[in-house]
């Protein structure tokens, strides 16, 4: 029995028996090691964190101050950043959308002079005319410095031309300033575009019309200097509008036309309108976060399907324009062709409209707006003559009532006619895709006051801003000229119909077959 007993047990263990102990082994072994490796993957992160490396490359850790030199959307360099579209759920829209949450970016460590950043192509200027404040300018300018725009060439007058502001604008690196001096309107008198028909249904009116002339004189200079500084891209924007390139990775200008093809001459912004929700706003850059979507950014079905929601009674779907504003390629024979459009003397440019990218135009953002363009002209309240001054329907409108009706009256006329005060028409025209939330301009913005880019703009100009304002008031041969004397369109044009007669006798070129400047234009109308 022992022999046997003893036979038993050294005979050898069968073949699955074997194979199910060394399963288990290995098994125990990888569960005791997965949690010790996960810990120490987690103690490496941790480790790396603290030492200053950033092993997530988020936007709100990038703009923090405790990140070394900082990096924002549109600074030199690919970065990774996440995408500010800026549309918030329809949870969030009344109370400022899920963007507004995020910390701002500062900008105490930025720098910027034309020299940072020279290698970056596209190189994109401004354009723009302005008789605006410094609350309103400086906002602008430095905005557009952050999403990527790299020169600005400013037509200043009136108040902005005045020295406590063109001082501190001239100190700005990357702004060019002119100004509207006799000598100015001598030579765009003399010009190519003034002596041709295309804008001529534009001359001899005031108010919008002529302002429309002096903008387009301006762009033709302004395609002059752009070219001798090297810009690759030109746009012309009024100083209540904000580029917003939305659909970008860096929500970059500059991204978004470096990837437009070379053929392409012109690109489109539509533009969306700000739709106001109160009406003691004062920074409309800050405080504006709502905008009316362009007909070309919606379904036509979605347009026409809410239009009488959406106008509320008012003589368009927007207030003003809608055919928004356009980027030209810097080339041979460009021209402008109104405020709104570019165009080329030898060929019919090659155009795209923009799916994403917007301009956000802040129209009739302040209570104050009303009153202010009523004070900038001259015309009479009457239907006829508002005609002859303003382009647009809902202008007319808005003249007629802040030049006949009481502070009340229009109080009440204003709230009723631009701003959003009814929570639940807002909220089915957000659902409805008709309004947006777009926070990023206001982020922007508020970082920029926030770290005192402002406040130092201002205070770098103070020496220069006393030594004029110590000086005696300039004369007519001042080259500044801020107290010149200012010519109409009207006195400009005086003998310049016999040149244009004299042109089309001799037969010099085909320019009397120029198609009319485009001028602002209203969207679609509900038929």
């Amino acid at each position: 029995m022992a022999g046997g007993s003893l036979r038993l047990l050294t005979t050898p263990l069968h073949p699955t028996t074997s194979h199910h102990h060394s399963f288990a082994t290995k098994l125990f072994l990888f569960l005791t090691l997965l949690p010790l490796s996960l810990a120490l993957f987690a103690f490496a992160l941790q480790w790396r964190g603290n030492n200053g490396i950033n092993a997530i490359d988020d936007p709100v850790t990038r703009w923090s101050p405790d990140h070394g030199r900082l990096q924002f959307p549109g600074m030199r360099g690919s970065i990774e950043v996440q995408r500010i579209s800026g549309d918030a759920p329809a949870s969030d829209v009344l109370c400022g959308g899920g963007e507004r949450k995020r910390r701002r970016g500062e900008f105490r460590d930025w720098k910027f002079g034309v020299d940072n950043g020279t290698e970056l192509r596209p190189k994109i200027c401004i354009t723009g005319s302005t008789a605006g404040t410094l609350e309103q300018i400086l906002p602008w300018i430095f905005y557009h410095k952050v999403i990527g725009i790299r020169y600005f060439f400013l037509f200043v007058e009136g108040k902005g031309a005045s020295p406590q502001i063109s001082k501190v604008l001239e100190r700005i690196p990357g702004v060019k300033v002119i100004y509207r001096t006799k000598e100015l309107e001598e030579q765009q008198a003399r010009s190519r575009v003034w002596n041709e028909t295309w804008l001529a249904s534009f001359f001899y009116k005031p108010c919008n019309y002529e302002l429309f002339v002096k903008q387009s004189l301006n762009m033709e200079m302004a395609i002059v200097m752009a070219r001798d500084a090297g810009m690759d891209w030109i746009l012309h924007l009024d100083t209540d509008e904000l580029v917003h390139p939305g659909g970008t990775r860096e929500y970059s200008v500059r991204e978004l036309l470096s990837e437009i093809p070379k053929n392409v001459d012109m690109v489109v912004f539509p533009n969306y309108e700000s739709s106001v929700e109160r009406d003691d706003v004062k920074e409309p850059f800050t405080e504006v976060s709502m905008f009316k979507k362009n007909y070309d950014h919606l379904p036509r079905d979605t347009y026409f399907g809410n239009y009488k929601d959406a106008t509320r009674g008012n003589p368009n779907y927007f207030l003003t324009y809608g055919n928004g504003k356009s980027a030209a390629r810097i080339q041979d024979h460009l021209r402008p062709n109104g405020a709104h459009r570019w165009h080329n003397y030898m060929k019919t440019p090659n155009e795209i409209k923009l799916d994403e990218a917007a301009i956000l135009h802040y129209t009739y953002a302040q209570y104050s707006d009303l009153t202010s363009r009523r004070d900038r002209c001259g015309c009479k309240p009457t239907k006829d003559d508002v005609k002859r001054c303003f382009m647009l329907e809902f202008d007319r409108a808005a003249f007629i009532v802040a030049s006949t009706a009481t502070e009340d009256e229009m109080l009440r006329w204003y709230q009723e006619h631009v701003v959003w005060m009814d929570k639940e028409l807002k909220l089915k025209l957000l659902r409805k895709g008709i309004l947006t939330r777009i926070d990023a301009p206001m982020m922007i913005i508020q970082g920029l006051k926030a770290s005192g880019v402002f406040t130092s703009a201002i205070t770098s100009a103070q020496g220069a801003i006393l030594k004029a304002s110590s000086s005696s008031i300039p004369s007519s041969n001042s080259s500044h000229g801020f107290q010149r004397e200012s010519i109409s369109s009207k006195k400009i044009g005086g003998n310049h119909k016999f040149h244009a007669t004299t042109r089309k006798v001799l037969g010099v070129g085909a320019l009397e077959t120029l198609a009319e400047a485009v001028p602002p234009l209203s969207p679609p109308r509900l038929r």
